[in-house]
């Protein structure tokens, strides 16, 4: 992943500044007479952190059939394993080719490798768990070489098909996973002559993924609901609040860039506050735009489906520490709040989704749970903010297969989460640390 982080610095040196709207001059703001806020109403609770998790462990608990009590658990050993997989993955970063969370039949790590040389388990005590980790070996490439593979090649790839295929790294396998629809792999000669070609032109091991489905940027209908009026026909249209964002000087909103420019904020109540555009991102790897509200914001969010509930963002994961398999939650206007894996971390969406081409750089997530209106929404674990939503694959029959989401580590420069300010120390604490200095 060094190797796509030095792509992506190169590219964004090398391009113009993506904002792709407003264009010169830079946008005028209008700056308005101090009101209290109403991003959101005072009348919703605001939960704690450990009730966040909690909440999303009863989630767990329903989906994979264990008590809350040991969902809680694995939900705690999730978050707490994270730099343990950072260390093993710097250990073997000329050898590794995934790491996913396993949760049946027991909570576990696997790690996969490429050689033959074996690597005896290991076990972390994490969450009040111990939690095994087991290295398989055997991987024909590794995860820097296939996510290179994918985004040199892409242009390539693409060529052999009408349609653009949709593409990924499959941490459990090593692969490159190329989505398609059976009637495009039967029109190629089949799928083991469509893996031939790809492997040829990538040098790695291929999957090919049947699946009837398209994917699309969810429709424009977040946390908390957007409404804006689409200049092209004229219809109002619906969006979803990711997080509050600052520049250290101003505080705002983001939401996915192909949602509409000029949009109001709606609270529970259906008060309206008007937003004013700051500009949208929207090349590559990047889908969001902000807006500023007219008073001060608070680091809060909506997770529940009835907007009740608010959560303070305490703490922001990046995409090089989520893994496949770990469970996230997501609000969307239309779906609500709902909980599930994330399956692919290095995916590229199929079609022009990205003013173009999209970068391997967007994390899906297992579906049924997603529909238009759910655009820019927050993706998020207990008070830890991940992403906002951008679009969804959809089978023919108009179910979600999955979604996908831009990582927080894409916010546009200058601008980021804005935070609950973490507990103030106590004696206690502030004499153990100056203990352990």
């Amino acid at each position: 992943m060094r190797i796509l982080a030095s792509l992506l610095a190169m590219l964004t040196m090398a391009a113009a500044p993506p904002v792709i709207a407003p264009p010169a001059p830079a946008p005028r703001i209008t700056i308005r007479p101090a009101q209290p806020a109403t991003l959101p109403p005072p009348a919703a609770r605001i939960e704690s952190s450990e009730e966040a998790l909690a909440r999303d462990a009863a989630e767990y608990a329903a989906l994979y059939g264990v008590p809350a009590e040991v969902a809680l658990r694995r939900l705690h050993a999730q978050t707490e394993s994270v730099a343990a997989t950072e260390r093993i993955e710097a250990r073997f970063r000329d050898r590794i080719a995934g790491i996913s969370i396993q949760h049946r039949p027991t909570y576990g790590i696997n790690v996969y490798l490429t050689g033959a040389t074996p690597v005896a388990p290991e076990h972390l005590h994490v969450g009040g768990l111990d939690v095994a980790v087991i290295f398989r070996t055997g991987a024909r490439a590794t995860r820097d070489r296939v996510v290179w593979a994918m985004t040199t090649h892409q242009a390539e790839i693409r060529a052999l098909f009408n349609v653009a295929p949709s593409m990924g790294l499959d941490p459990r396998t090593g692969e490159l996973v190329i989505v398609v629809n059976q009637s495009v792999v039967r029109s190629k000669g089949g799928a083991d002559v469509l893996r031939g070609k790809i492997a040829g032109i990538t040098g790695v091991p291929v999957q090919i993924r049947l699946q009837d489905r398209e994917d699309r940027n969810l429709s424009v209908e977040g946390g908390s609901r957007l409404i804006g009026v689409d200049p092209d026909d004229k219809l109002r249209k619906l969006c979803t609040t990711g997080f509050v964002v600052t520049n250290g000087a101003q505080q705002g909103v983001v939401t996915a860039a192909h949602c509409v420019d000029t949009i109001s904020h709606f609270d529970p109540t259906g008060g309206e506050t008007p937003l004013d555009f700051v500009a949208q991102w929207g090349w590559g790897y990047r889908d969001v735009q902000v807006h500023l509200a007219p008073g001060p914001l608070q680091p809060l969010f909506y997770a529940d489906t009835a907007r009740t509930r608010l959560r303070p963002v305490t703490g922001q994961q990046s995409r090089e520490a989520t893994r496949a398999g770990d469970f996230v939650c997501h609000r969307g206007e239309k779906t609500g709040y709902h909980c599930a894996e994330v399956e692919l971390v290095d995916f590229a969406p199929a079609g022009e989704l990205c003013g173009g081409a999209c970068l391997p750089t967007w994390v899906t997530v297992a579906g049924p749970h997603c529909r238009g209106g759910d655009s820019g929404g927050p993706v998020f674990i207990g008070t830890t903010a991940l992403g906002i939503v951008k679009g969804a694959s959809y089978r023919p029959d108009k179910s979600c297969a999955f979604y996908f989401y831009m990582s927080t580590d894409y916010l546009p420069a200058g601008w980021s989460l804005l935070r609950e300010p973490p507990p103030p120390a106590t004696n206690a604490s502030a004499a153990s640390r100056a203990a352990s200095q």
